[in-house]
């Protein structure tokens, strides 16, 4: 055995070389595309670091400024101002449509979505907080509630319980899980769909029941049971 090995050595060793020997006339044959390869990666790479740190950063500290005084407005229940702005300061809108790829353009979709909700444009309101993309365990399902809300207000039931259970589901927790999911479940019994109320409220019993929502969940449970039974 160890005769053996001391043949394959050579061989190894040769095998190597050739395959070194391929690699470096495969670079020479290729120089020139591998250089403007790497020469492209390069720029790119310069153009994405000029571009976020002389184009998009100086956005973002234009968009927090801007969004400062919209946010006054939305907290005072001024919504038309703090969505249209005014002479002098931009709008939830204009702050969403003019700093798009910030972080600042993407918070005012979810004002704005908020906003038009709360004025009754439900349409409206669902496009902006569909174009809100927070990545938050605790903002992203309460974006996906209000988009429940409005496809409600808007009698578009089967939409509204979808974005609820969107909400309840995106972050499993005490707090917006089982409030998202009761939602759902009313909705279902005003569609007359018991069975699946009945699911929802079982399960806010079975996996939240130090949930405010679980203290009366035997109520909706026994009502959907006795529907049900009929």
């Amino acid at each position: 055995m160890a005769k053996n090995n001391k043949n394959a050595q050579p061989d190894t060793v040769e095998s190597i070389d050739n395959a070194l020997s391929q690699t470096e006339r495969f670079i020479e044959q290729n120089q020139k595309s591998l250089t403007i390869i790497i020469v492209a990666i390069l720029v790119i790479i310069s153009l994405y670091f000029g571009y976020k740190r002389f184009y998009l950063v100086p956005k973002e500290d234009e968009a927090r400024s801007q969004i400062f005084q919209a946010e006054y407005y939305f907290e005072k229940d001024s919504f038309k101002l703090a969505l249209n702005g005014n002479e002098n300061d931009l709008g939830f809108v204009d702050i969403a449509d003019n700093y798009s790829m910030t972080k600042t353009g993407n918070l005012a979709c979810y004002y704005a979505g908020i906003c038009y909700r709360q004025l009754g444009d439900f349409n409206k309101a669902i496009e902006y907080l569909k174009k809100f993309d927070a990545g938050d365990i605790m903002v992203t399902p309460i974006a996906y509630g209000a988009i429940g809300d409005c496809y409600v207000e808007l009698k578009q039931l089967d939409e509204g319980v979808k974005f609820y259970i969107k909400a309840a589901e995106y972050s499993d927790n005490d707090f917006t899980s089982p409030f998202f999911y009761k939602k759902a479940g009313l909705i279902y019994e005003v569609m007359n769909n018991n069975g699946d109320a009945l699911k929802i409220y079982q399960t806010i019993k079975d996996k939240y029941p130090k949930s405010n929502e679980a203290r009366d969940i035997e109520k909706d449970i026994a009502r959907n049971k006795v529907i049900l039974q009929k």
